[in-house]
Order: structure tokens, then C-alpha cells, then sequence
């Protein structure tokens, strides 16, 4: 920034103090008015003032007439008058694949306005055939031009970009992703995993853990938190659930505690050092070291435990039976083991038998309402059109359960075996005939009689 004045003959005549800014692409006058006896602005003053400056292009007329006449006016000097302005070169910006800058959006708030943080994720979650990133062309570049008509080169500009990486590919501008996972920048590099790896515990610095692949957390799982995988989830401290669902297989090092509320749904394998105050659901064998405590388990396999394993309290489903050490306490809640039947076919035939029970109630409501004398006809018209319509959906549901008690035992061949003690208070069925023990069993196989259909006991 430099600055030049032409100065009149006689110092009291009017006159312009003009600075140049950087790179000659701007000039600014501060416009002096004449004092006592000196001569205002006149064109020729300012015309000859543009030439020694060798001001000739962007040249601002009517900004200059306009600060020359206000300070005539006004008589006071008028600072920071553009007079000129030349115009900044455009550079060239290189080819370069940009990132896709929606990736990782925060969670929004909500109608309240405020946030769940637990939404919130520190990790970049991609989809199969998503766009991670876009092919930007080259822009080219444009010289520019200064306030004396000089030209100004414009630069090239290389911008940060990003390549592919594993389980990536280019389809014409794009880069696309070829699986599902957790998208990985290293150096400029983009790829995906398959797999997402928790160094530390879950709670509101990763938030909830939704992953379409497996998932290892090497730290606890906090109250609160859901665990949501396409794959297996391992965890290799405590699991305090609250909601977890895994397609394939889950495996926890620490125990599984549910306060009562949590809903465990496993796609294949259980593993866990002990199960305590919650529900769980396998598709395949449940495996645990030491106990189930008040839990209500559901496989269509097996639940195996270690000789001191013990199940206290609660209800286990298992289709092909359970091994264990104990069943049950002398003082605490009862013990109930179900075998040999499907728990799924269980689930809906309790389902339609829930409906059965609210339809026949109303429809005694309906049979008291339709014996008021009181009851106009058209209110007797709908009342027995609704009749019609609950006496259907009853036959539905009856029809249903019928059906499904057909399906409902699968493996007659299913054991408990347990190499402790069966607690007096325990029930055990399988194949939906019950064996309520009265008196403590120890060391004991238990098994269905299907000659006599009847439940017996063999020493171990």
C-alpha cells in the first residue's frame, strides 16, 4: 500500500491524497476541501491528478464528482473514496475428489428443540452404493487487471483431495461404497470397513452404537445406550443393556445386567459370564458361566451352564433343553422351565389367547347393553353389527390358536439336566406336561415319558 498526492500550485487550493492498496487493485482518495482563498475542485485538477497517477482503468466518475462536490459542500475533507477499482485475477482450481461434506451429520433436535445425545455418533456409518465423495472439475484460472491497466497473473490452486481406498470404486464423477460399514480417512485415503472397534467404554462420547457389521467394544456398555449390529457384537467388560439386537452372534466377557427393562435380541450364539434382570432372545444356544437371575431367556437350542451355574428366578424357554448346576432357591421367586416347545409359536398362541380374552369381554358388555330395554332400534342395528364383527374376529383368533398348538411341540426329546440341586417351587414342563418339584431333586435328568406322557426323573 503506498500512497501519492498531487499537490496545486497554491496549497490552499482544493485537492485529492490517494492510496493505492495491494497490488495497485484498489485506489482511495481522501478529498481535501480549499481553505481560505484557495480554489475548489475543478475536472481539470482531478483529470490531470488520474493521468500522473496513471489511473486508467476501473476508473469510478461518478463516485470522484459526487466526494468532490460533498466536500466543497460541506467543507470537510471525505476519507476513503474508491476512485478506482481493477479486477482480482481468478485462479485456477486443479481436478481434485471432494468429500462428501453431508457424511456425519449431527443428530437434529427435536419438536422441543432439544437434542438426544445419545444420537450423536463420533463414527462416519456409510451404506452399501452411498456417495462418499464427488469428482470436482478443473476451473480454470483468469488473469485480472490492476487500476493502471497492468495485468495481474492469476495462481493454481491444488486443492486437499481424497482417493479410494478398500471397498471402494469410481462410477463416473462419483465414489461409491461397496459395503455397508464405518468409513475410514487415513492421509487423504477413503475406505470402509466392515467392522467397528470401540477402544473404550459406550456411553455419550460414542452414543448409540448402530453398525451394520460386527461390532468389538473393548470397555463397558452404559444404562441407556442400544447396541444395534448386522453382524455380531463382542463386549469384553460389563453389558449394562438397555436395547441390543445382533443378526449373528453375541458374545459378553463381563455379564449382561437388564434393571429389569432390557430386551436382548441375539440372531445366533449367546455367550455371557451371567444374565441378571432382563429378557433375552436366541435363536441358537445360550452359554452361560455362572447364573441367570430373574431373567426370562427365550432359544431355539439349548441353555448350557457350568456344574455351578444356577437359574434363579424368572422363566427359560429351551427347545432341546438346559444343563445346569441349580434351579431355583428355597427362598425367592419360583423357577419356571419350559422345553421342547417353540417359544415363537408360544409368543403368538399367548398373543391370539390375549385377544380371545378381551373379545369375549366385550362382548358380554355388548350382550348386557343389547338387553336395555331402553335401547332404541338403530342403536340395537349397530350394536349388532358390532357383535357380528367381534364374534368373527373371535372365531380368528380361536382358529389361530388351534392351528398353532399343532406346531406348538417340536422336540420331545429335550432334557434338564442338573448336576447340583432342583429347588422345591420349580416347574418344569416339556412338551407342555409339568412337573411341579415339591420336594428338592438332586442330580437328576429330566425327560419326557411318551409312552405315559408323563415327565420322569433319572439319577445322573
Amino acid at each position: 500500500m503506498n500512497t501519492a498526492t498531487l499537490v496545486p500550485e497554491n496549497p490552499n487550493d482544493a485537492h485529492i491524497s490517494v492510496i493505492f492498496m495491494e497490488n495497485d487493485l484498489e485506489a482511495k482518495g481522501d478529498f481535501v476541501p480549499a481553505m481560505s482563498g484557495g480554489a475548489p475542485f475543478t475536472p481539470g485538477y482531478i483529470d490531470s491528478l488520474l493521468q500522473r497517477l496513471n489511473i486508467v482503468y476501473g476508473v469510478q466518475r461518478e463516485a470522484i464528482n459526487e466526494a468532490a462536490m460533498r466536500c466543497t459542500k460541506e467543507r470537510k475533507i471525505i476519507k476513503d473514496v474508491v476512485i478506482a477499482s481493477g479486477d482480482p485475477p481468478a485462479n485456477e482450481v486443479l481436478e481434485y475428489i471432494q468429500l462428501n461434506p453431508l457424511l456425519g451429520k449431527s443428530a437434529e433436535p427435536d419438536a422441543r428443540g432439544k437434542v438426544d445425545y445419545r444420537e450423536q455418533s463420533p463414527f462416519i456409518i456409510v451404506k452399501k452404493d452411498q456417495a462418499l465423495a464427488k469428482q470436482k472439475s478443473r476451473k480454470p484460472g483468469k488473469d485480472g487487471m490492476n487500476v493502471h491497466g497492468g495485468s495481474i497473473p492469476h495462481g493454481v490452486v491444488r486443492p486437499e483431495g481424497v482417493s479410494g481406498g478398500d471397498n471402494t470404486r469410481m462410477e463416473g464423477r462419483f465414489m461409491l461404497s461397496n459395503i455397508n460399514g464405518q468409513l475410514i480417512e487415513t492421509k487423504g485415503m477413503v475406505s470402509v470397513q466392515n467392522f467397528l472397534v470401540i477402544k473404550g467404554p459406550v456411553g455419550y462420547k460414542t452414543g448409540n452404537i448402530v453398525f451394520p457389521g460386527d461390532v468389538v467394544i473393548e470397555g463397558p456398555v452404559s444404562d441407556g445406550f442400544k447396541i444395534y449390529s448386522g453382524g455380531s457384537v463382542s463386549i469384553k467388560q460389563t453389558f449394562d443393556v438397555t436395547d441390543a439386537i445382533t443378526k449373528t452372534d453375541l458374545s459378553v466377557a463381563g455379564g449382561i445386567i437388564g434393571r429389569g427393562r432390557a430386551l436382548v435380541k441375539v440372531g445366533g450364539v449367546l455367550k455371557t459370564k451371567f444374565i441378571e434382570n432382563c429378557r433375552v432372545a436366541c435363536r441358537k444356544t445360550v452359554t452361560v458361566d455362572t447364573d441367570i437371575i430373574n431373567s426370562n431367556v427365550f432359544t431355539l437350542e439349548n441353555v448350557e451352564m457350568g456344574d455351578k451355574g444356577a437359574i434363579l428366578g424368572g422363566e427359560i424357554y429351551a427347545v432341546k433343553g438346559v444343563r445346569t448346576g441349580n434351579i431355583g432357591k428355597k427362598s425367592g421367586k419360583s423357577t419356571h422351565i419350559h422345553c421342547g416347545i417353540d417359544f415363537t409359536v408360544q409368543q403368538e398362541k399367548e398373543k391370539n389367547n390375549n385377544i380371545l380374552r378381551i373379545v369375549a369381554a366385550k362382548l358380554g358388555r355388548l350382550k348386557t347393553m343389547m338387553e336395555d330395554p331402553a335401547a332404541d332400534e338403530p342403536k340395537k342395528a349397530k350394536m349388532e353389527e358390532l357383535r357380528r364383527r367381534l364374534e368373527a374376529e373371535q372365531q380368528k383368533a380361536s382358529a389361530v390358536v388351534t392351528e398353532l398348538m399343532g406346531h406348538l411341540n417340536t422336540y420331545d426329546n429335550a432334557t434338564v439336566e442338573v448336576s447340583g440341586e432342583i429347588a422345591a417351587g420349580t416347574l418344569i414342563e416339556i412338551c407342555q406336561i409339568a412337573l411341579f418339584v415339591t420336594e428338592p431333586l438332586k442330580k437328576v435328568r429330566v425327560k419326557l415319558d411318551k409312552e405315559n406322557g408323563k415327565l420322569i426323573t433319572e439319577n445322573l
